[in-house]
């Protein structure tokens, strides 16, 4: 595969998108379909005989990679018949995946540690709560196991900082730093629940 990139970036009229060549495996497109799709991305004019040439691709295989491409609605292959017929290959459907997938990564990369907390207490979060998630943080908590004492606390159904921070205590005393950690989660008790289970932040001195 590498050597036919190279023989192709050799030619310095060809343009290789970068997002294809970072996502197209999200995309289910095989090695063999990513070396033709880059030459179709420079020329949408369809011509089985050329391409089997240029790319040294035996025609029947320059088909079935096209009809396969096709059926995983990555191109379409339309025909024009202005005095001259010609087959073009529509790249849009591509196009408006690759596009697809960058919405959804940042939407991915936006979404913090906060925001999770804020979507499962169902509320905003005070001043003081983003202060102690970020103490956590700075005390080398990882935000996997973070999460993982939010999802107990909501399991136990319990939406107040102090007992998540009880939970990960417990999990430090305990040596579980990382999800792998642990193969069953250790249960916060009932007593413990019920001692932790009021809204401390809001408590008077």
């Amino acid at each position: 595969m590498t050597n036919k990139i190279v023989d192709l970036l050799k030619n310095s009229s060809i343009y290789i998108p970068r997002l294809l060549l970072t996502n197209y495996k999200k995309l289910q497109i095989t090695d063999s379909e990513l070396i033709l799709l880059i030459y179709l991305v420079n020329n949408n004019e369809f011509d089985p005989e050329r391409i089997s040439k240029d790319l040294d691709i035996k025609i029947p295989e320059v088909l079935k990679m096209i009809d396969s491409m096709a059926k995983k609605d990555i191109l379409k292959l339309t025909t024009t018949n202005n005095k001259v017929y010609e087959e073009k290959i529509i790249l849009d459907e591509l196009y408006n995946k690759l596009a697809l997938l960058i919405i959804n990564e940042k939407e991915i990369k936006e979404t913090t540690i906060y925001d999770k907390f804020e979507k499962e207490f169902g509320r905003t979060l005070s001043p003081m709560e983003y202060e102690i998630i970020g103490a956590w943080l700075d005390n080398n908590y990882s935000e996997e196991i973070i999460v993982e004492a939010l999802k107990e606390a909501i399991y136990n159904g319990v939406t107040n900082l102090k007992y998540i921070d009880k939970i990960l205590s417990e999990w430090q005393r305990k040596g579980i730093k990382e999800k792998k950690d642990f193969q069953t989660k250790p249960k916060v008790s009932k007593v413990e629940k019920e001692v932790f289970d009021y809204d401390w932040l809001n408590e008077n001195d």
